[in-house]
């Protein structure tokens, strides 16, 4: 038996799997401490497999306790070391303003605050050594820093992803004053790439994280041992699983760990029905995230922004907008309808769940259309009350001057727009034509929407899994491990001999480069296990023209970074099946954890790999 278990802002979903059995289950998350509602989703399905914890093989889970923190600002005290006189390095950043057009945006503060900084009189160049640490000075600087009552400390020092002697000095300086109470992140070991800004931001918030982080998997690994449960692999935002240990002591590798489940579960859908290119929409209570899968293999990025803090590390790329089902609608102060990216969340939660909720959500306004049916019940024991709906729609139409049919109408649409935006962000802007590819729409919300997603982007094909309303926890249960190296090596194009790809290639099982036309500030990643020099040139001339429209054979090519990748393959996991014949629109389809919405001039019906697709009429 495998059990995933993924954790949202409103539900925990769990799925377990027993050879050919499947066996789902929703619980309301606990955001006080996750690992609660963690155990309670575990409890749901086992019983409903008969189980007992002893069986469970292997349990996979994703969380957002580190993705929570970072937006809240909830971190530990944390204290930066760099070389002196590049203190002020993250609250500098690039001089690039926040938001393009609104002059008044800022940046989010940095982790650490200026009195929280310590610079250390030593210099790496970018040949080696400029200034020696002395061990005096290593021993001054943990001095210091004892001083300023650290509960964690990062450390990033200039040239440390090509010469870390200084930065592994210091930190066994640090170590040995502080002891093991206080986290220490080296940079080296965390980041491993060039540019100093994004790797002391990364470090920053690897270190920031990490005691929260570590203290809520010590909670769920002490309740998994309680009850006989295997200890949990957690998922990296790269969609590959890591141990415990692992994730406890580097939490910027988990930021993203929620929404690579499904990221993962997407990949196996692809290669298990033979669609290669799917646009993936994972719409929850909270929030909506979109990712793409081209040629079979999930998009991923080597660097990302955070909540305004940029992450130097590989990750899915995911964008995500605050529209979930339990988004909450509003009037802003122009008289404009809006909807999110406040949340009712677990509690209360929407209007119609009947816990005191008591703001029009995007649940409320599909209740109140009839895509809901009034009186159902959903998965987590909720039950839904459509007079509550009706009772805060009518509300908000009287601040709007609409009725309330049409404020419900208004708010669907609107929410829709919303991650349409992010769609077309992950494609058109990426140089992609949304119409190539089939929806993939999973979440507790996703399916409901998705067709009126598809008819806005043009899309003629939507799928949606039979487990869609735990999708992330499917691909959570059969996700490889997976572990990533980061180095770079800055290869002038006469320097990239197909015995050097080798070298750089050898022991790993997949390759990325980060390639740029000399003069260029940034790079596009090129994957694959390339070792033909010609072959990579070509590769990288027509991913660029892809994606700036143009390419330059004249000019040279540099090798800025490569990334490399091990894995070993994540257990077998079956999509089940569906039984029945079309069904033509308008319809609702109900699954277990989420209900299919086949508007007019829409048919669904049952295709492999445990998938309803819906096609146009």
């Amino acid at each position: 038996m495998i059990v995933g278990v993924d954790v949202g802002g409103t539900f925990t979903d769990a799925i377990l799997i027993d050879g050919e059995r499947v066996f789902s289950g929703k619980s309301p998350s606990t955001p006080s401490d996750q690992s609660e509602g963690v155990m309670d989703a575990v409890r749901m399905v086992l019983e409903l497999a008969g189980a007992e914890a002893a069986q469970v093989k292997s349990l996979a889970h994703g969380m957002t306790v580190a993705t929570n923190a970072l937006l809240e600002g909830n971190g530990a005290r944390t204290v930066l070391v760099t070389t002196a006189g590049f203190t002020d390095i993250v609250e500098i950043g690039r001089q690039n303003r926040a938001d393009l057009y609104r002059l008044r945006e800022r940046r989010p503060d940095p982790l650490a605050p200026p009195e929280l900084r310590v610079g250390a009189d030593e210099r790496m160049g970018p040949d080696g050594v400029i200034k020696a640490l002395d061990p005096d000075e290593a021993r001054n600087v943990a001095s210091r820093v004892a001083g300023l009552e650290a509960e964690s400390v990062a450390v990033c020092l200039l040239h440390a992803d090509r010469h870390p002697a200084h930065e592994a000095g210091i930190g066994e300086a640090l170590r040995e004053r502080l002891g093991p109470s206080v986290h220490v992140s080296l940079s080296h070991e965390v980041v491993g790439t060039f540019r100093e800004y994004e790797r002391a931001a990364t470090t920053e918030v690897d270190a920031a994280l990490s005691p929260l982080l570590g203290g809520y998997l010590a909670r769920l690994a002490r309740r998994c041992e309680d009850v006989g449960l295997p200890e949990a692999a957690i998922m990296q935002s790269s969609g590959g699983l890591t141990d415990l240990e692992t994730a406890s002591g580097h939490a910027a590798l988990t930021v993203l760990s929620g929404p690579a489940g499904g990221a993962a579960a997407a990949t196996l859908v692809a290669a298990a029905a033979s669609r290669p290119n799917l646009l993936c929409f994972d719409m929850g209570g909270t929030s909506c995230d979109v990712c793409v899968v081209e040629g079979g293999a999930v998009r991923e990025t080597g660097s990302k922004s955070i909540g305004g803090h940029p992450m130097a590390l590989p990750m899915v790329d995911i964008e995500t907008v605050g529209a979930g089902g339990g988004s909450i609608a509003w009037r802003d102060g122009g008289g404009a309808l809006r909807v999110g990216p406040r949340s009712a969340g677990a509690d209360p939660g929407p209007a119609c769940y009947g816990n005191g909720g008591t703001h029009a959500t995007v649940t409320d306004a599909n209740l109140l259309l009839g895509n809901l049916e009034r009186g159902s019940d959903l998965a987590g024991g909720v039950s839904l009350d459509f007079e509550a709906s009706e009772r805060v729609i009518t509300r908000l139409a009287t601040e709007l001057g609409l009725e309330p049919l049409d404020c419900a109408a208004g708010i669907v649409r609107v929410a829709n727009a919303e991650m349409v935006r992010a769609l077309r962000v992950m494609t058109v802007g990426r140089g992609l034509d949304p119409r190539h590819f089939s929806l993939l729409a999973f979440g507790g919300a996703g399916p409901l929407h998705a067709a009126g997603i598809a008819d806005e982007l043009g899309i003629e094909t939507v799928l949606v899994p039979r487990f869609g309303g735990v999708f992330s926890a499917l691909g959570l249960a059969a996700a490889d491990s997976r572990r990533d190296r980061v180095r770079t090596v800055m290869l002038d194009e006469p320097q990239i001999t197909r015995e050097k790809l080798e070298e750089l290639t050898a022991g790993c099982d997949e390759a990325g480069w980060d390639l740029r036309y000399e003069g260029q500030s940034f790079e596009l990643t090129v994957k694959g296990l390339i070792t033909d020099p010609a072959e990579l040139r070509e590769s990288f001339d027509e991913l660029h023209e892809q994606r700036y429209g143009y390419r330059d054979e004249d000019a040279p090519m540099q090798l800025v970074t490569v990334r490399q990748t091990s894995r070993v393959r994540g257990p077998e996991a079956g999509f089940g099946h569906f039984d029945g014949s079309a069904t033509e629109g308008p319809a609702t389809i109900a699954l277990e954890e989420t209900t299919i919405l086949v508007p007019q001039g829409w048919t669904a019906r049952p295709v492999p790999a445990g998938l309803i697709e819906l096609v146009r009429d």
